[in-house]
C-alpha cells in the first residue's frame, strides 16, 4: 500500500482528499502544516507528498526545500496560489506537479496515480553507463567518475529518459509528455529550465564523451560520442 503524506491546514479540503485517496487504496497521513510536518516525513517515509503552500506557520516552499534535501520523494503542490509565476517557482524548486485550488478530488487522485506511475517506471533496476557517467536507476543516483550528482527529481527523470534514448532528438512537447506527463499544465519553458539545470550539473562530464545538444528547430538530444 502506497503511503501519502497530506500537508494541508484546511480540514474540509484535507478530509475530502483523504477520503478519495483512501478509497483508491492509499494509506494517508494528514498534517496541518505545523512543526511536525518534516519530522513526520522523515519518520513515516511516504511514497508521495501532497503539499499546500499557504500554511499558517510555514511557507510550503520551505518544506519542499527540506524534502528535496532529503531525497527524491515525489511532491505535488496543491494551493490557491495558482498564477503562472507561482507554478513555475514551485516546479523549479523541485515539485513534480502543481494543482491549483479549487480542484476536483478526482483530478487530485488522477495526478497522484500519474506521478506514482512515473516514479515507479524510473525505479526499474538497471544501470546506464555513458563513459564516465553512470546512472543507477534503482538506487536513483548518478555519478561522474566517483563524484555523485545532486539533481532535482525532475532533472533526474529527464536525465534517465534521455540516457535511455541516446542520440535521439525529442521536441519539448515530447519531453513534456514522456517526463512531465500528459496532464502537466506548465509550458515548454519548464523543459528549457530543466535542461539548463541538468547541463550545469553535467559540466564535469567530458564533452568528448557526451553532452545535451540543442537541435535547432527540433528539440534536445543526449549526444553520446
Amino acid at each position: 500500500m502506497k503511503r501519502i503524506l497530506l500537508i494541508e491546514d484546511e480540514m474540509p479540503i484535507a478530509r475530502l482528499v483523504q477520503v478519495y485517496l483512501e478509497r483508491a487504496g492509499y494509506e494517508v497521513k494528514w498534517n496541518e502544516g505545523n512543526h511536525e510536518a518534516i519530522p513526520t516525513f522523515f519518520s513515516w517515509k511516504p511514497d508521495l507528498v501532497l503539499l499546500d503552500l499557504m500554511l499558517p506557520d510555514h511557507d510550503g516552499l520551505d518544506i519542499l526545500d527540506q524534502i528535496r534535501q532529503y531525497g527524491s520523494c515525489p511532491v505535488i503542490i496543491i494551493t490557491a496560489r495558482g498564477t503562472v509565476p507561482d507554478k513555475l517557482q514551485g516546479l523549479a524548486q523541485g515539485a513534480d506537479d502543481y494543482i491549483a485550488k479549487p480542484f476536483d478530488p478526482e483530478e487530485v487522485l488522477a495526478r497522484v496515480q500519474a506521478v506514482l506511475r512515473r516514479s515507479s517506471y524510473l525505479s526499474e533496476a538497471d544501470t546506464i553507463r555513458l563513459g564516465t557517467l553512470s546512472i543507477d536507476v534503482s538506487a536513483q543516483n548518478a555519478l561522474i567518475g566517483k563524484t555523485p550528482l545532486s539533481l532535482m527529481p525532475r532533472d533526474w527523470q529527464l536525465l534517465v529518459f534521455l540516457a535511455r534514448h541516446p542520440n535521439q532528438c525529442f521536441s519539448r512537447d515530447q519531453l513534456l509528455d514522456q517526463v512531465w506527463g500528459m496532464d502537466f499544465e506548465g509550458g515548454d519553458r519548464s523543459v528549457d529550465t530543466a535542461v539548463k539545470r541538468l547541463r550545469k550539473s553535467l559540466l564535469p562530464w567530458p564533452t568528448s564523451e557526451g553532452e545535451i545538444s540543442t537541435i535547432r528547430g527540433m528539440g534536445y538530444s543526449l549526444r553520446v560520442y
